[in-house]
C-alpha cells in the first residue's frame, strides 16, 4: 500500500510503497476511513526540536483516526472485523500511532491495541469520530480533566483553530461563560456559532471578567505571557499549544497571584468515550475541511500558512 512517510525536519513527507500491516496478539488492524491533519505535523516537518518524538525514520503520520477494523489478532475477543471505532493516539508505553514506533493514518491501514479503540456511534462520521480523536480530546482532557471547568464558572480560551473551536465549545456546552480570543479576524467570528459571551483579539481584553481559568491553544509566547497577565488571583493557566517552543512570563504575577501553570498533552481513552457521547447530541459540530489523501501535503500547507479553521480530514474512499 501507499502512505505518505515522514523522513525528518526539513524534509518534505513522499508517497512510498509500504507492506501492509498484519493484527499480531492483542492487536487489530484498522481500514482508516479519515485522517485528520494536525498543526504538530508541520512542527515535526518545521522544527528539529520535534524529532525526539520519533524514535525512528521513516515513518508514516497521522495521529487523528477513526476507521473499521479489518482484522483481529490473538487476545482481542472484545473486537470483531467491521467495528466502527475511534483511535485514541496515546498509548500506555509512552508510542503513539502517528508518532513513536506506530506508523499512522497518512496511510489507509494502521496497526492498533486496546489502549487506543473507542466505539465509534453510529450517529456519527468517521470524519468527526476522527477529529475527536486529537483536536477533540486534546481539547476536552485540557478543559475538563486538567483544568477542571464546571458549570457557571468563566472560562478564557485563547486560540479559536481546530483546538479552541472545540474547546470554547464543550465549555460551553458544560455551562460555561466563555471569553475567547483569536488574532484572526475570520476565526472570531464564529463567536455566535460557539456561544462565546465575547471575543477580541486578545486575552487581555477580558482581565475585568475576572476568569479563574484560561485554556491557551495557541502557544505563541505572547499569548502565554497575557494569560499570565490576565488570570484571577490562584487561577489556572491550562498550556496545551505549541505555536513557540518557548514563552517569557511574567513571573512577579505568577507568584503575587499565586497562579497555577499546568500543560496538558493528548487525553485518554475515557475523554474520548465522554467526548463522543457529547458529540452524540449534535451540538458539538466544529467545521470540516475535507480533502483527499493524495493532497494530504497541500492540507499541511494550509496549516502551515494558518487561518484553517475547523479541521482538515482527509477521506479514504471505500
Amino acid at each position: 500500500m501507499k502512505s505518505w512517510r515522514f523522513h525528518g525536519t526539513g524534509r518534505p513527507l513522499t508517497l512510498d510503497e509500504v507492506e501492509v500491516p498484519h493484527a499480531g496478539p492483542g492487536e487489530v488492524v484498522v481500514d482508516i476511513k479519515a485522517a485528520g491533519l494536525c498543526h504538530s505535523d508541520v512542527g515535526a516537518l518545521d522544527d528539529a526540536q520535534w524529532m525526539a518524538s520519533f524514535p525512528r525514520i521513516p515513518m508514516t503520520l497521522g495521529h487523528e483516526n477513526a476507521g473499521l477494523i479489518s482484522e483481529v489478532g490473538p487476545g482481542m475477543e472484545d473486537w470483531k472485523v467491521g467495528d466502527r471505532v475511534g483511535l485514541a493516539p496515546v498509548m500506555p508505553d509512552g508510542d503513539a500511532i502517528g508518532y513513536g514506533a506506530w506508523d499512522g493514518g497518512y496511510g489507509p491501514k494502521v496497526r492498533a491495541t486496546g489502549a487506543n479503540l473507542v466505539r465509534l456511534p453510529s450517529e456519527l462520521s468517521f470524519e468527526m469520530g476522527a477529529m475527536a480523536t486529537d483536536a477533540g480530546i486534546t481539547s476536552y482532557h485540557a478543559m475538563v480533566t486538567v483544568g477542571g471547568l464546571k458549570k457557571g464558572m468563566r472560562v478564557g480560551v485563547i486560540g479559536l483553530g481546530g483546538l479552541g473551536y472545540i474547546g470554547a465549545r464543550v465549555a460551553v456546552l458544560k455551562g460555561a461563560e466563555v471569553y475567547a480570543a483569536d488574532i484572526d479576524p475570520s476565526t472570531r467570528e464564529h463567536a455566535a456559532e460557539i456561544g462565546l459571551a465575547g471575543v477580541a483579539e486578545s486575552i487581555t481584553e477580558f482581565a475585568d471578567k475576572d476568569l479563574p481559568l484560561i485554556v491557551d491553544f495557541a502557544g505563541f509566547g505572547t499569548t502565554t505571557a497575557q494569560a499570565v497577565e490576565t488570570l484571577a488571583t490562584s487561577g489556572t493557566l491550562v498550556q496545551v499549544g505549541l505555536g513557540r517552543l518557548q514563552a517569557t512570563v511574567n513571573t512577579q504575577a505568577i507568584v503575587f497571584k499565586q497562579l497555577r501553570i499546568l500543560g496538558s498533552l493528548s487525553g485518554t481513552q475515557q475523554d474520548l468515550a465522554e467526548l463522543y457521547d457529547l458529540m452524540r447530541s449534535g451540538e458539538l459540530n466544529p467545521p470540516i475541511n475535507r480533502l483527499a489523501p493524495d493532497r494530504i501535503p497541500e492540507g499541511l500547507e494550509r496549516l502551515r500558512k494558518g487561518g484553517v479553521v475547523g479541521r482538515l480530514i482527509a477521506l479514504y474512499e471505500d
